[in-house]
């Protein structure tokens, strides 16, 4: 059974595996996190796809074919063949379309600042989940070994039961109480052994890592979380991005409207185009034709299309509010949970430091008073299951105290890679939109795909 964990600790370095660099590999290789970075990306086109509505467009255009006129006249019959072909360029210019291009854009960069804060968000869970799949795999691990070491003492004492019952020390009902309380515990062991297999799964599906020696971890330090839950909400209220992308979603539904609403206004476009005509009319003659045309559309009913879609636009509007509001709901709770979390694992360390002690000082009385006589071997199985539970719970207790801390930091909405001071480099969304925003032509990314 002690395989499991020979697996994950041989061929350790010789520097343990500290959560720091845990955590910066799962900020560059989490799968979640570089498909929201792509996302973003491509969000990004949003913009100059939307520039394109105040840019012209150039169409070339060519045809080619054959007539054949057969006519008689007086008497007189004339047959023509005709090759008629002509290539024509030419470019629209759209001067005013009810400002939609212009909303159209402010709209693209809203969705571009709510999913910059949907990035910043998925980094957080990614970050925190990385934190949580770390110190599940230190818990299970200690527990494991703590679980081990139980099994070698319940066999030493199994062993020195039955050499007490071969001279009459005890009777059988002290080695069968021994046997059961060992068989229990190589039941107990095989469990921890399949959580820390499932833990050391997880690890390496959001780390993207294998589990090897896993280094201390302490919780985030103090100085560098709220002083207290009001403090705590406050922060979460300024700075989560869950929030802050609710609120470019309203935004932009707002704009969404306006950009509906323009298609009741009247567009106003110009046309210039040039042609070359060959055998238009007769045999051999070449044309060249120049314009340049001026066009008004106006709308005067469409069904009741725009109508409708303005109004379901502003009903959307009225969903993203309500968004905003469940979004900080979300948050507080989030905040006030964290924070109590924070607080009840503080008590449960120094609650379980104590039972720990208690129990080590147990355990040894009980086992002195057993030599003589004075325990029966029941009373030390139980002593030592008292001790083996303690420390179970001082580790667990340990666990929940440095997840408690990552999750109040994420709760505020301030657990990034940098915040954290992790060696890698940091994702910039920035870059990207820059290298596209004003682009007009290409077909591949700034990637090179």
């Amino acid at each position: 059974m002690a395989l499991v964990v020979a697996s994950l600790a041989v061929s350790a370095p010789l520097r343990a595996q500290d959560i720091g660099a845990a955590l910066a590999h799962a900020y560059m290789a989490n799968p979640d996190l570089n498909a929201q970075r792509a996302n973003t990306r491509g969000v990004d086109e949003g913009v100059p796809a939307a520039k394109a509505g105040n840019r012209p467009r150039v169409t070339l255009q060519g045809d080619a074919g054959y007539t054949g006129v057969d006519s008689k006249t007086n008497g007189n019959r004339a047959q023509t063949e005709l090759m008629p072909r002509s290539v024509t360029l030419s470019v629209t210019q759209t001067l005013y379309n009810g400002n939609r291009t212009t909303n159209s854009i402010r709209q693209a960069e809203s969705g571009i600042f709510a999913s910059r804060e949907t990035l910043r968000n998925t980094e957080q869970n990614t970050l925190l989940d990385a934190a949580t799949a770390y110190m599940n795999v230190v818990r299970d691990q200690a527990i494991f070994q703590l679980r081990q070491n139980n099994v070698n003492v319940l066999n030493e004492q199994v062993r020195q039961t039955k050499d007490r019952f071969n001279v009459g020390e005890v009777t059988r009902t002290d080695v069968a109480q021994a046997e059961a309380r060992l068989a229990g515990a190589r039941s107990d062991l095989a469990v921890s052994q399949s959580n820390l297999r499932a833990s050391a799964a997880r690890f390496k599906q959001v780390i993207g890592l294998e589990p090897k020696k896993l280094g201390a971890v302490k919780p985030i330090a103090s100085n560098r979380l709220p002083r207290n839950q009001g403090e705590a909400v406050n922060r979460a209220m300024k700075d989560h991005p869950a929030i802050a992308a609710a609120l470019h979603g309203v935004d932009s539904q707002v704009l969404q409207i306006k950009v509906v609403e323009g298609e009741l206004y009247p567009t106003v476009s110009v046309t210039g185009s040039i042609a070359r005509r060959h055998d238009s009319n007769v045999q051999g003659d070449t044309r060249n034709v120049g314009s340049v045309l001026g066009t008004v559309s106006i709308p005067i009913y469409d069904g009741g299309s725009a109508y409708a879609r303005t109004r379901a636009a502003k009903e959307t509007l009225g969903e993203r509010r309500l968004q905003v509001d469940s979004a900080r709901d979300r948050v507080v709770q989030a905040v006030v949970a964290s924070w109590a979390l924070m607080e009840a694992t503080g008590f449960q360390i120094e609650g379980a430091a104590a039972q720990v002690a208690a129990a080590e000082i147990a355990l040894n009385g009980v086992r002195e008073e057993a030599r003589v006589g004075q325990r029966t071997t029941l009373d030390v199985l139980n002593a030592q299951q008292e001790l083996l539970n303690a420390r179970v719970s001082q580790v667990s207790a340990q666990r929940d105290r440095v997840v408690a801390s990552y999750a109040l930091l994420s709760a505020t909405g301030q657990l990034s890679a940098r915040s954290l001071g992790l060696k890698v480099a940091t994702y910039d969304p920035k870059v990207h939109f820059e290298q596209v925003k004003d682009s007009w032509l290409g077909l591949r990314t700034p990637g090179g795909e």
